[in-house]
């Protein structure tokens, strides 16, 4: 049943880097007052339990041209119009003021239906190349958030830097005061997004093996690496003498990183977002078979403002990445202005800056 707040329809894709910002939004809008619905689909429901219970959730129908047989491809237009023509009757019996799409095949059948009823709509890309969903829709909505600066953009469109929304762990721990790498203890973290990175696990052990002997002394590791590598990888630091805590999955580490001297990353959204909002240097290796190499791009903003280097999965080898670690922890001015050069690329109001988006699309007309 309709409600007089306004309301803001979410779209978003079933993974975490589309429904981690989706979530932040929610959380702020709520907070102002409105109602906020998600629309995504059967998969996507599964990963909607962190959004707040005020929440519901639409199914729509969508599918994707990227799994399945040949049968099953044949049956994506069909299923996607079906789902378009289920949102836009859900938008007639209570009419969004503002739909926003976060990415991911789910959030077709909402922003379509938006589309074609003339609602005030943008997206948010995270990622520093579209998604191939927000590809379509980007020169068919009325405004583009960026999450990752700069954002390569179709010819015509222009981008808006809202940056990436983060977490209230993040958030709390943001700006926190740098140690630059000295004489005494320093921590390296090595991620490599949710599930680790086996190229890291192959790699960081032995480059932390060929460091100075000075470094090492004072070195302690926190490595999130796979399951299936943990044994490997402990026995590499314990041959290498080095303090290692090495686990499959982190859940402190917004700490990690603010005590950390030096961060060896894989350089996902939301990796980069927590780091420049912490402000932390950083080595990032992106990960190779990433769409439209996308990783790659979202690096690009950190690098270019002299607060991490970047090393391709190419490139990449013990003494590479040794010798990248040794310049930073052997330079404590240098390791302290990448810090401070981070920090300066960070979005703490990147949710606020959401919000603001939200509030003048409200107001507005849409004729398009």
């Amino acid at each position: 049943m309709a409600g007089s707040a306004p309301l803001l329809l979410i779209a978003a894709g079933g993974t975490g880097g589309h429904m981690f910002p989706a979530q932040a939004l929610a959380e702020a809008m709520i907070a102002r007052g409105w109602r906020v619905k998600l629309s995504t689909d059967a998969r996507g429901a599964r990963y909607a339990g962190g959004f707040p219970k005020e929440v519901p959730v639409e199914e729509v129908s969508s599918a994707t041209f990227a799994r399945g047989g040949l049968a099953a491809k044949a049956a994506v237009p069909l299923r996607i119009a079906g789902g378009v023509m289920s949102a836009a009757m859900a938008m007639r019996r209570d009419r969004p003021t503002v739909v926003v799409g976060f990415g991911g095949y789910p959030s077709i059948p909402a922003l379509a239906a938006a589309t074609l009823l003339r609602l005030p709509r943008m997206i948010h890309e995270q990622n520093g190349v579209l998604g191939r969903v927000n590809q379509i829709f980007a020169p068919r909505v009325n405004a583009v958030a960026c999450g990752t600066w700069p954002t390569t953009l179709p010819e015509g469109v222009e981008g808006i830097h809202t940056g990436n929304p983060v977490r209230q762990a993040v958030l709390d721990r943001a700006a926190a005061p740098y140690i630059p790498p000295g004489d005494y203890p320093m921590s390296l973290v090595v991620i490599g997004g949710s599930q680790g990175a086996r190229i890291l696990s192959d790699v960081v052990p032995a480059a932390v093996a060929l460091l100075p002997e000075g470094i090492r002394a004072n070195l302690r590791v926190a490595h999130q690496a796979r399951a299936e590598d943990l044994d490997r990888v402990i026995a590499a630091y314990d041959a290498a003498g080095i303090d290692a805590d090495v686990q499959p999955f982190f859940t402190d580490i917004p700490r990690r990183l603010s005590e950390a001297q030096l961060v060896v990353s894989r350089s996902g959204a939301s990796s980069i977002a927590d780091i420049s909002v912490i402000g932390r240097p950083s080595i990032l290796i992106p990960f190779a078979a990433a769409t439209a190499d996308h990783q790659t791009a979202n690096a690009r903003g950190l690098v270019q403002a002299d607060a991490a280097v970047l090393i391709p999965e190419s490139a990449l080898d013990p003494a590479a990445l040794a010798a990248q670690m040794a310049a930073v922890l052997s330079n404590p001015q240098a390791a302290g202005a990448m810090a401070t050069n981070a920090l300066a690329q960070g979005r703490p109001d990147a949710t606020g800056h959401l919000v603001d988006l939200v509030l003048r699309l409200a107001e507005k007309r849409v004729t398009r």
